[in-house]
């Protein structure tokens, strides 16, 4: 698989012929320069969805309309957002899993929240999720935004990722301190990827205290467009 780091909380990840964009923002996104969105969005397949604030949906609908690819995510909003706007959806829930181009897609838990401004204030659109993927003998979690969770417990008994794709900038999420703590504790991580970070000056600026706490762990920082192949 490949990883490409599109700053802030948004992945893609290449396998084969399959590109899946995770948590998406583009426009207002201060890590990701307006001329590189093309390259960022080049060639993709499914959109993922894990929660519904503004630094992860902002551009899930103008681009699954540009682009005409599913968005894959909580049942409720998959099936309000198909018939409200005329998109293709894939809406299952945590513990199921589907297939995204040869990439099995399970959905679990997180610990978060999830709510979209309204004008009579924020509406609640479900609950915020994390995915493990599946392909090509590797398991990847992606946690979305998150804290410490006993679910980590099972999930990393039960699933076995190789690879963390892990929320760790703090203020909203784990810090890198705590996101340490977890994947030493509930995971046998290969490799960890930090995200949601050095976006806006109240989150973690550098992956020091990550690095540190994992020993024999590859911890991977790349900058933003940066491929890792893995």
């Amino acid at each position: 698989m490949k990883f490409v780091w599109l700053g802030h909380g948004s992945m893609r990840i290449e396998h084969g012929d399959t590109v899946l964009l995770i948590d998406p923002w583009l426009n207002g996104n201060p890590s990701l320069p307006e001329d590189q969105h093309d390259a960022a969005v080049a060639g993709t397949t499914h959109i993922l969805l894990t929660h519904g604030h503004f630094d992860h949906v902002a551009d899930v609908l103008p681009l699954a309309k540009r682009l005409s690819v599913p968005v894959v995510g909580q049942y409720d909003l998959m099936g309000f957002w198909e018939e409200s706007e005329g998109i293709t959806t894939v809406g299952f829930n945590k513990g199921g899993t589907v297939d995204c181009g040869g990439i099995a897609v399970t959905m679990v838990p997180a610990s978060h929240s999830s709510t979209m401004g309204a004008p009579d204030g924020p509406n609640c659109i479900g609950t915020e999720c994390g995915f493990m993927l599946r392909a090509g003998g590797q398991t990847v979690y992606v946690s979305g935004d998150t804290d410490i969770m006993a679910d980590m417990d099972w999930m990393g008994e039960y699933y076995a990722p190789d690879v963390g794709i892990l929320s760790a900038g703090g203020h909203f999420t784990m810090d890198m301190k705590a996101t340490a703590w977890a994947a030493k504790k509930y995971f046998n991580f290969k490799t960890v990827i930090p995200v949601h970070y050095k976006t806006f000056p109240i989150l973690a600026q550098n992956a020091d205290d990550l690095i540190a706490g994992l020993p024999g762990v590859d911890v991977k920082t790349p900058e933003v467009l940066e491929p890792v192949e893995l």
